[in-house]
């Protein structure tokens, strides 16, 4: 069999193994993997260095399939290339990932070939893709992490980092405008380790994409500082070679190769067929499998020659390259020893030694600081001695106080690879970019006002389901805003984030609080942590008075405590916790048996035993008060339904915030009184 038709082979098996999926699932997209197999197979087969024996070497090319929906393109290539599982401890397994069972059970219980990809689930998956434009958009992510890796490991003689991104795209994922952020930004930053493969097959669930979309894509990526290559067939597999060749010798801007596609099976000339999100049905099967010469009754074949195609191709090409990378590192090892055992623990997400030598402890101060004074402090503090933490704002490091400032510390951008991140005014690309180099293990965080969380939600929100501890960092958290009004004060953003499995959340009382939640952050392998801080000064608390501030690691621990069984507990978080420890106080001082529970983060609290969460509100105790700037939603599970909630329950006002207190109700006199009332129910 020639070359040619070698070729052709591994085309249309990954077609008919995804026709023959969706068909078996009555469920999926088969159009999009059929029409795009020829520019799946070009790009794993002649272009990417990805060792199907090792899926997470780290300097293997990257591909990511922003369109999720054609998932079954990813299972084939995963199945036909032999990829390798990899478990969570990092060790490679014996199995394939994607067997030949698990594409025959797409869509269904457990099988590694789930509707859309899932980082984690199906090893060889990059990135979680699932609404449209988030993977592109991560992709831009993963190519700032290889020109940042390169910047710290690449020495004289040693290329330690040199990988390219790919990720392909439909006309949903350019629609949406994460698309257009994570673009102008990969613009900007002249990333030339990224080339997107942009699927123009000009159909979407509705139809013709002439209903919504009429923009020209060539000229827009132009002017976003992107170089654009066509191919007018997507069946050209010479076209697509030259393409992708284009995109390798092009160093000064990223990448967008068009690919003309029909959607459905085959070419125009072959008379396709056109579908998008339901199964062929059997008759339209076979129909396509005697055009492409296949045995039209036969499900999920294989054929002789496929597998040992890929091996000698791609196999062979990254297993070789794979192989020269890691011999590199031995000799890297020696004369860079201290670079390659900082490499190391970075992939394996572990700590630096002596990550939190200099944290500081703040002393007692009636003024306190602002929760983002605090962190700021902190952050550079830790910063210092992890030298793989970075990040930056979305245009607003001098308000959120984010910005690394010692000496060294630097900036990112086109010329420049140092730890400052300036992201422009994207919150959602900034998102799903920390998402990207999260997946590369580079440790990052990303900060905005809190009421630009709506922004970055869906990126956050998939953070969580890949388990990847990405920072977030959210200033002006409350109607201590101001004078900002209602549209910068967040109110329902703490239930929000709140409701976000896997995501913890975390809003410290004072400066003490902040440097702990810090620790917890850094520990963090396996959840993205939002961080949620004032805007105004916090007092910091007496700790030989109050309760230690390690307690914040638990989430949620007595602050004060006037002893014995407490008719009352008060409860709060962040900038209300000086409130509710001077209603305490006022309680006690009148004879009341009142406790104060500190709850940063509901999360951790609820991952403590049940004896330790009886131990701080014990269930004997039906007097309950909490205390928060934001909306009570949520706030039951701890108040029970007869408990008092002194929250917000509507948007804010533009106004000082001691006006805001007084309007809103926030005064310990408040506090007090609903205490008294929960004491009367109680006894009642």
């Amino acid at each position: 069999m020639t070359e040619a038709e070698l070729d052709t082979l591994c085309v249309n098996t990954i077609r008919t193994l995804s026709m023959d999926a969706v068909q078996a699932a009555n469920s999926g997209h088969p159009g999009t993997p059929m029409a795009l197999a020829p520019v799946a197979y070009t790009v794993w087969q002649n272009m990417m260095d990805f060792d199907p024996q090792d899926p997470i070497w780290p300097n293997r090319d990257r591909f990511v399939l922003s369109c999720g929906h054609a998932s079954m393109l990813l299972y084939s290539m995963l199945h036909l290339t032999q990829t390798k599982a990899v478990n969570p401890k990092y060790e490679r397994l014996g199995q394939v990932s994607v067997a030949l069972d698990d594409i025959k059970k797409f869509r269904q219980l457990d099988s590694r070939c789930a509707g859309h990809p899932e980082y984690r689930w199906t090893s060889g998956v990059e990135t979680t893709t699932g609404p449209l434009g988030q993977g592109v958009a991560t992709s831009v992510g993963m190519a700032i992490a290889q020109r940042w890796l390169a910047g710290r490991y690449n020495k004289p003689g040693f290329t330690v980092y040199d990988y390219d991104v790919y990720a392909l795209a439909g006309d949903g994922c350019l629609m949406e405008g994460i698309s257009t952020e994570a673009a102008s930004l990969a613009g900007h930053l002249k990333l030339s380790n990224l080339c997107w493969i942009y699927d123009n097959n000009k159909i979407t669930i509705e139809g013709e994409t002439e209903l919504a979309f009429s923009e020209d894509v060539a000229t827009k990526f132009i002017g976003l500082g992107w170089n654009v290559t066509r191919v007018g067939d997507a069946n050209d597999l010479e076209m697509l070679k030259r393409a992708f060749n284009v995109f390798k010798a092009t160093t000064d801007r990223p990448t967008l190769v068009i690919v003309d596609s029909h959607i459905g099976y085959g070419s125009q000339k072959q008379g396709t067929h056109s579908v998008h999100g339901a199964p062929l049905g059997e008759e339209d099967i076979k129909h396509a499998k005697r055009l492409y010469k296949w045995p039209e009754d036969s499900k999920f074949l294989v054929p002789d020659g496929v597998y040992d195609h890929f091996g000698k191709g791609m196999g062979a090409r990254s297993k070789k390259a794979r192989e020269g990378w890691e011999a590199m590192m031995q000799k890297y090892g020696k004369e860079h020893p201290q670079l390659a055992e900082e490499h190391k623990k970075m992939v394996k997400r572990e700590l630096p030694e002596g990550w939190d030598k200099d944290l500081p402890t703040f002393p007692t101060d009636p003024k306190g600081m602002a929760g983002r004074q605090a962190s700021e402090k902190v952050l550079n503090a830790l910063a210092k001695n992890f030298p793989w933490l970075i990040g930056g704002s979305a245009d607003l490091s001098p308000s959120t106080l984010t910005r690394l400032n010692f000496e060294g510390a630097g900036d990112f951008g086109p010329h420049e690879s140092g730890r400052n991140m300036h992201y422009g005014i994207r919150e959602h690309a900034m998102a799903a970019a920390m998402n990207g180099i999260a997946l590369s293990k580079v440790r990052n965080y990303g900060s905005g006002f809190f009421v630009f969380a709506d922004y970055c939600r869906p990126p956050i929100r998939l953070a969580a389901i890949m388990e990847i501890p990405v920072i977030h960092i959210f200033t002006h958290d409350s109607i201590g805003v101001g004078e900002d009004g209602p549209t910068h004060q967040p109110i329902e953003h703490l239930a929000s984030l709140r409701a976000i499995p896997g995501l913890i959340t975390m809003r410290p009382g004072d400066a003490n609080e902040v440097v702990e939640a810090w620790r917890v952050i850094a520990k963090s392998k396996h959840h993205p942590i939002a961080l949620v801080l004032s805007r105004q000064a916090m007092p910091t608390l007496d700790r030989t008075k109050y309760g230690a501030a390690s307690g914040t690691a638990k989430g949620g621990y007595i602050l004060a405590d006037s002893g014995g069984v407490p008719e009352v507990i008060l409860m709060a978080t962040g900038t209300e916790i000086q409130l509710v420890v001077a209603a305490h106080e006022k309680l006690v001082a009148s004879g009341v048996k009142s406790r104060v529970v500190s709850l940063p983060s509901w999360e951790l609290f609820e991952h403590q035993s049940e004896e330790y969460q009886e131990s701080v509100l014990p269930t004997n105790v039906t007097a309950r008060v909490a205390v928060e700037f934001a909306s009570s939603f949520g706030w039951e599970r701890y108040t029970g339904r007869r408990g008092a909630m002194v929250c917000m329950q509507s948007f804010g006002a533009s106004a000082p915030l001691k006006e805001l207190q007084t309007k809103f109700g926030f005064h310990p006199e408040t506090i007090v009184a609903a205490a008294r009332e929960q004491i009367a129910k109680a006894k009642g």
